[in-house]
């Protein structure tokens, strides 16, 4: 029986794709991981053999949910409640994930929100919540992690590379989007950010990159895909013809950690159906 929320028909979802051990002994850390694609990209990098901090800033049982999810797989994993915008915070979770795991091989920075306003009505406070938790704690969070790749080095039996960092950005670093200024700016931010740290920390063999997702089912856009003819509507910017899932980022976000992706440096992986493509021009516009 189909209900009002479930809008995707099953040959329209995301395929079910076997994770293989592509991580194996490799230690991770993925921010705003309790939920959305950060969860998503948690569950995937534990499935694919990586020890897996789950670092969140509310609800203590979806983390925990997350983190049994991941121990079914026979890695380690355990969560870590911090502010990915408190310089403070942040440092201690890092102390902890050495204390625990010895080191870090990879880093997912997906932790971001939104606090939406006309322009006009945007207060500073909304302003600087979303660019402190988008864009600073992007910045905080791979600081420490450059810092402990330089320290150690590459570990050949480890990875080809001496770290990984995956910036979460979307496609509002290139689509600009009325009513998210504060959003799409923080967005904006992330990549020339990740390009700017890639050029640097690659002669380190370090690799930077970025994904950026489109429309992702997630708690964040509920209102965008929740009734049908909100789908309907979301459809119209997504040439593929689906609603993009957690499970579609996640497989990503495996790949660029991987040594597969050993030559990817500096790119940002758009994983959005088409909507980049602007299909308002499909027609001619």
């Amino acid at each position: 029986m189909t209900t009002e929320t479930d809008q995707t028909p099953a040959m329209t979802t995301a395929p079910p794709v076997a994770l293989h051990k592509v991580l194996a002994g490799q230690k991770a850390l993925v921010t705003g991981a309790n939920s959305g694609i950060g969860k998503g990209v948690a569950i995937a990098l534990g499935q694919a053999g990586a020890d897996v901090v789950v670092n969140y800033v509310d609800g203590d049982d979806a983390a925990n949910a997350v983190v049994a999810e991941i121990l079914t797989f026979g890695v380690k994993a355990y969560a870590h409640k911090a502010d990915v915008s408190s310089e403070a915070e942040v440092a201690a979770m890092f102390g902890k994930m050495f204390d625990q795991f010895g080191t870090i091989d990879i880093l997912v920075s997906n932790a971001g929100l939104q606090r939406d306003a006309p322009f006009q009505e945007m207060t500073l406070d909304k302003w600087n919540k979303v660019l402190s938790v988008n864009l600073t704690g992007q910045f905080l969070c791979a600081r420490e992690a450059v810092r402990e790749f330089l320290r150690r080095g590459i570990v050949p039996a480890t990875s080809s590379a001496a770290g990984k960092i995956i910036c979460m950005s979307s496609v509002h670093q290139e689509i600009p989007w009325a009513g998210h200024a504060n959003y799409a700016t923080s967005k904006g931010g992330i990549r020339m950010m990740m390009e700017s740290l890639a050029q640097e920390v690659a002669p380190h063999r370090i690799r930077v990159n970025a994904i950026a997702p489109g429309a992702v089912r997630t708690p964040i856009n509920t209102s965008a895909w929740q009734t049908k003819e909100a789908y309907d509507q979301l459809m119209t910017l997504v040439p593929y013809g689906r609603i993009g899932e957690p499970e579609d980022i996640a497989r990503a976000a495996v790949w660029l950690a991987s040594d597969h992706s050993d030559y990817v440096v500096g790119t940002t992986l758009f994983v959005d159906g088409g909507m980049t493509l602007y299909p308002g021009f499909a027609t001619g516009g």
